[in-house]
C-alpha cells in the first residue's frame, strides 16, 4: 500500500504572473495529489500537498523548478498533518 504525505510548501523567486499556480494544480491534480495553492503578497506561493509519498514528492520536485518563465530561488517544505482535502484547487 502507498504511503500517504501530506506537506506545506513555500516558494520563492519569480513565481507570481508566470502561471505558477495554475501548472501546479494541473500537475497535482493529473497525478492525484490533492490540496490547494495560492499566491501571497509578499510575492510567494504557498502550497499544501497531500496524497501518495511518490506523487506528492514529484511535485515537490517540479516546484524547484516551475513553469519555464518561473525563476524559483528557494522552496522550504515542512511535513504537515493530512487534512482530508478531496482534490486539488488554487486559492485566492
Amino acid at each position: 500500500m502507498p504511503m500517504a504525505k501530506a506537506v506545506h510548501v513555500r516558494i520563492t523567486g519569480l513565481v507570481h504572473g508566470v502561471s505558477f499556480r495554475v501548472s501546479m494544480a494541473r500537475l497535482a491534480s493529473d497525478a492525484g495529489v490533492r490540496g490547494w495553492v495560492r499566491n501571497l503578497p509578499d510575492g510567494s506561493v504557498e502550497a499544501f500537498l497531500e496524497g501518495d509519498e511518490r506523487k506528492v514528492q514529484r511535485v515537490v520536485d517540479w516546484a524547484r523548478v516551475g513553469p519555464p518563465r518561473a525563476r524559483v530561488d528557494r522552496v522550504v517544505v515542512e511535513v504537515a498533518s493530512s487534512r482530508n482535502h478531496r482534490d486539488f484547487r488554487i486559492r485566492g
